[in-house]
């Protein structure tokens, strides 16, 4: 292949050759380099490469190719090619196997009225997160430098116009995209969504919804709170909502069955953790005619009766097994609270391995609680509830701590609950099938643990309220797109009934990030190397296969190279021009 730009035509006397061609109406600059001689004929014939072609205006200048830089080392390229905003290797896999999922659920169609101008830095920026685990926008450019793009060309944007882009998109534009991705759904199929919320830490001012609140860890900063309604039957985020971080989970949950009707479904049943569970919220789903599941835990005083009124009943009763989740359960109707309409299904479960581990976490608990009492005593302060719970603190007239005692009732019942828990049904069910679905829940808790560990959301590193508002949205793209990866792969590990360490999402992405591109001097781009059998398995899983990433490398070399065929230059066995002795053609 020729450069496209031209050097001077060298002179060694007796070395440089001009060949013209009629046939090519070409001349091409030939340098003998050796020469072979041929002893029954008794002469030499000399060893030949062409190393550039005649400039058509100018009979001292050529354009060279790779042999003139092999012959001649020392030679200075005149022009400065502007290449050096892209990497000369660019990893691909990963794009594939995105552009595909973004392709199947339409994401480009449904973003595109939405973001007209700038739709592919969206899908790339929420890329990036999936592939970087990070959400740091400054190290956008650093990422759009070795890996295509869906922009327009592949630009490449600066952080800079990151941050204006962030800054940019409308509430109108996030809530239209919603409306849109909801829209596409099949509000007459009956469907259970998992919802459940996070918050995040924030030290930035400007922020209006960021508020002290509530949060699991309290890091003793303002947080907001991100909630997301995922959809367990064809595991899709559907929805998701941002509200300030004073709003507890359990109030904010009734805007959220709202926000379900609003969006057209009907056939719905909720799968929820135990923060959400509360009479209004029972009452509400009740008044919208939705279902519900909740998991209560086997101490709270709802069901600790009603457990300890069946232990020993089913607990080794093989029609009460649940094999895949080694438990055993059994169903109980009864109303959920006093004046309560209706009765509801209680499924009460237990499970050995379960009750193993939380006795020995109650011991440990009560070990270390003995330690704090004896650390106190002859001291006036108070001990705190957690350890008055379990223990009778006796203290002199002054009030200080003298010795406590267990309170053994308390820790036997406590004992005797461990590895039972309940999950509550409004409509009729096994309690095999109701854990089942409950189990479904946790694609929605791999759901936050890619948006706060993968995705880089633990910290949002803007300061402003369009910025904050834009990155959740970007987010909730990546969590699409991420989910549909995370599902993939399960299902592939399922069918191929073994368990592969590069099955992973991390370790997929990993493996095909390792499938590459690179530029050579004649500044297209070629497959480095062949597919290989992990990276054939991974993308299998998608329905994908080496042709689609051939196809992929097509595409991306005749938007980025200069011409030619992919097909041709990747499938030939390689990429340098040969002389080939007496024929009159060069073979690539």
């Amino acid at each position: 292949m020729y450069y496209d730009f031209k050097v001077p035509i060298p002179y060694e006397k007796g070395k440089i050759y001009k060949i013209f061609k009629k046939s090519r109406n070409t001349t091409y600059i030939e340098i003998e380099y050796g020469n072979t001689y041929y002893s029954d004929r008794k002469y030499s014939i000399g060893r030949r490469a062409i190393i550039g072609k005649m400039c058509s205006d100018d009979s001292d200048l050529m354009f060279p190719n790779d042999n003139y830089y092999k012959y001649f080392p020392d030679a200075i390229m005149p022009e400065t090619r502007d290449e050096s905003y892209r990497s000369c290797c660019l990893r691909i896999g990963s794009y594939a196997v995105i552009k595909k999922i973004a392709e199947d659920y339409g994401l480009l169609d449904l973003l595109v009225p939405i973001i007209p101008e700038k739709t592919g830095l969206l899908l790339d920026l929420a890329v990036f997160s999936i592939i970087t685990e990070d959400n740091a926008c400054q190290y956008y450019p650093d990422f759009a430098f070795c890996h295509p793009l869906f922009s327009e060309g592949m630009r490449i944007f600066s952080d800079s116009s990151v941050s204006r882009f962030l800054r940019g998109l409308t509430i109108g534009q996030r809530v239209s995209f919603l409306n849109e991705w909801n829209d596409g759904r099949d509000h007459r199929q009956r469907i259970y969504i998992s919802y459940d919320s996070t918050n995040k830490n924030s030290e930035a001012g400007d922020i209006d919804f960021v508020e002290y609140g509530h949060p699991k860890v309290d890091a003793g900063l303002p947080v907001l709170n991100i909630s997301v309604a995922y959809d367990k039957m064809n595991r899709v985020p559907l929805f998701y909502e941002e509200y300030p971080g004073s709003i507890t989970d359990i109030a904010q949950f009734r805007h959220m069955v709202g926000s379900a009707k609003g969006y057209g479904y009907k056939h719905v049943g909720f799968i929820l953790d135990r923060g959400y569970f509360g009479k209004e919220n029972i009452q509400y789903m009740d008044e919208c005619g939705y279902d519900f599941l909740i998991m209560v835990k086997g101490q709270k005083k709802l069901v600790s009766e009603l457990i300890l009124s069946r232990v020993h009943t089913f607990e080794s009763d093989r029609e009460c097994a649940i094999k895949p989740y080694r438990a055993y359960g059994t169903t109980v109707k009864r109303k959920l609270y006093a004046d309560d309409d209706r009765e509801r299904y209680f499924h009460i479960y237990y499970n050995p391995y379960r009750e193993a581990t939380e006795r020995d976490l109650l011991e440990k608990r009560l070990s270390d609680y003995e330690k704090i009492i004896k650390r106190y005593e002859g001291q006036a302060e108070g001990l705190g509830p957690a350890v008055e719970q379990y223990f009778e603190v006796f203290r002199d007239k002054d009030g200080k701590v003298l010795f406590a005692k267990e309170r053994t009732k308390t820790i036997s019942t406590e004992l005797s609950l461990c590895g039972y828990f309940t999950i509550i049904s409004s409509s009729k069910m096994s309690a095999k099938d109701a854990l089942v679905l409950y189990k479904s829940r946790d694609s929605s808790e791999k759901l936050f643990s890619s948006d706060k560990s993968f995705l880089g959301g633990k910290s949002f590193r803007v300061h402003s309220n369009e910025s904050v508002s834009s990155k959740i949205f970007i987010s909730f793209i990546a969590l699409i797109i991420r989910t549909r990866i995370y599902s993939l792969l399960k299902d592939e590990m399922l069918e191929r009934g073994k368990k592969s360490n590069f099955m992973t999402v991390p370790k997929a992405l990993k493996e095909l990030e390792k499938i590459e591109m690179v530029r050579r001097t004649d500044g297209v781009y070629r497959l480095d190397h062949a597919v290989t059998a992990t990276q054939k398995a991974i993308l299998g899983a998608f329905g994908m296969n080496e042709d689609d990433i051939l196809g992929t490398a097509r595409q991306i070399s005749e938007l980025l190279g200069k011409g030619g065929d992919l097909t041709d230059l990747v499938e030939e066995k390689g990429d340098d021009w040969q002389y080939v002795e007496d024929e009159d053609d060069y073979l690539c």
